[in-house]
């Protein structure tokens, strides 16, 4: 059976069908554009090129990886969110009691004390390091690097070099200079594939084959969403990627403001941060731009939904389900006679009542609500999952007029704190946090 976009209930409230015409009318200017940029290369996490490469590289590297019970990652952002999406998704048992098999360990902040905590605790003998940015120059996982080289040094002296792989540039930046250097084991990361477009990329897929993952089943799924558009960008008119894009234009266009990812799938709760980067930091661009809510059914119906229900009309939903969820165990058919409704049903029904409730109750309320129902929630579904919302982004961000693949925006705070740290280079930074820390502090003790 299909995955499903159901549409009876995306164009209610202020939002009309008709709203998302003009849209849809773009839809050859769109598939235009696709052409030129495919054929050009600068969109790799669609036509997917680099796969055969991986598919070379990756295998022979697993004996290696694979000896170790630990896995450490240094990276942040998109070279974390979608390995971390995987892990909780496909190989749960660490978080379990009584587990016993290869742990993932995401260092993806700048926190001394947790940093402190894992190389403390971790065996470097028994722990291979992934260092992953694209650039080869992100500050936060640099400094990561740094530590860890010297970390694995100060227990295994030169055979550090066995413990370390880097996924960065194939040709250029500090990283690829390193692992040159040091003859470090690497792994590419293709040109023009940013890091919220990288999970299906060695990026996420080496982490994923650690731990077990089918890694060829993401990309399977991934490419059964992406390959009618790679092959025949005309038909992008009849695309699902396409049709969510109109949808979430119009959403903006009619001042709702946020998108709520709505997940009753609780394996595949971490998706809510991999899609929360994917479309904020694509789509927030010039003053435009809907913010990504992530939420986790049914935990957030005791929370959050409050808001969703209540608050205020500027919120349109993905609300995603599964079917073929696990039953459970049932429950017994002695239960209070307050219960006996219960009695014989599994657990699993309560889930599927509530996704029902809540998506009712939304609709309700007056917020506009795309339900994605996925056949299964296996590897294969989620690749492709990930890759209709990846290209969803995409045409969101040319329906807008803005460019859904840099972030100018963050790279401001990135160059402001390099100035802080005394990088060379940063005059006008230098002056502008001159300024503004030269302002008088008003402050109010509690």
């Amino acid at each position: 059976m299909p995955h499903m976009l159901e549409w009876s209930r995306a164009y209610t409230h202020r939002l009309s069908s008709k709203d998302a015409e003009p849209m849809k009318a773009r839809a050859g200017e769109i598939a235009a554009r696709l052409a030129r940029e495919t054929s050009a290369g600068e969109l790799p996490f669609l036509t997917m090129p680099y796969r055969s490469r991986l598919e070379a590289e990756l295998p022979p590297l697993l004996p290696r990886v694979r000896a170790c019970k630990h896995m450490l990652v240094l990276g942040i952002g998109g070279s974390a969110l979608g390995a971390r999406a995987m892990q909780q998704a496909f190989a749960p048992g660490q978080d379990g009691p009584g587990y016993i098999g290869p742990c993932l360990w995401i260092a993806d902040n700048v926190c001394a004390e947790r940093f402190e905590a894992l190389l403390s605790k971790l065996p470097p003998a028994d722990t291979m390091v992934v260092c992953i940015s694209k650039s080869g120059g992100t500050i936060e996982t640099l400094s990561q690097y740094f530590l860890v080289r010297d970390w694995l040094r100060a227990s295994m002296g030169d055979a550090w070099r066995e413990h370390m792989i880097v996924v960065t540039d194939i040709a250029k930046g500090y990283l690829r200079e390193e692992a040159g250097r040091h003859d470090l084991a690497s792994l590419e990361v293709p040109d023009y594939l940013g890091g919220r477009y990288s999970a299906l990329s060695a990026v996420g897929l080496l982490p994923a084959a650690f731990l077990g993952i089918d890694w060829q089943a993401l990309l399977d799924g991934a490419a059964s969403v992406a390959q009618p558009l790679a092959a025949s960008p005309e038909s992008v008119a009849g695309h699902p990627s396409f049709a969510l894009a109109c949808w979430a234009r119009a959403l903006e266009l009619h001042d709702y403001s946020q998108l709520i990812f709505f997940c009753y799938i609780p394996q595949w709760a971490a998706y809510g941060d991999w899609f929360a980067q994917l479309w904020a930091e694509s789509l927030g661009k010039d003053g435009q731009g809907t913010q990504p809510v992530p939420a986790t059914g049914v935990t957030d119906q005791h929370s959050i939904n409050q808001m969703f229900l209540s608050g205020p009309r500027n919120k349109g939903c993905l609300f995603l389900t599964s079917d073929g969820q696990e039953a459970g165990r049932a429950f017994g058919d002695d239960l209070p006679d307050k219960w006996a409704w219960l009695r014989g049903k599994p657990f699993g029904s309560l889930l599927e009542a509530e996704a029902l409730g809540t998506r009712m109750a939304l609709c309700k309320n007056g917020v506009p609500l795309l339900h994605v129902q996925m056949a299964d929630n296996g590897p294969r579904a989620a690749g492709a999952l990930m890759m209709l919302l990846e290209a969803a982004t995409l045409f969101t961000g040319w329906l807008m007029g803005i460019n859904p693949l840099d972030q100018p925006a963050v790279e401001l705070g990135k160059r402001l704190a390099n100035a802080r740290l005394g990088a060379q280079g940063y005059t006008q930074e230098e002056s502008d946090l001159a300024a503004y820390l030269a302002v008088p502090r008003d402050e109010q003790t509690f």
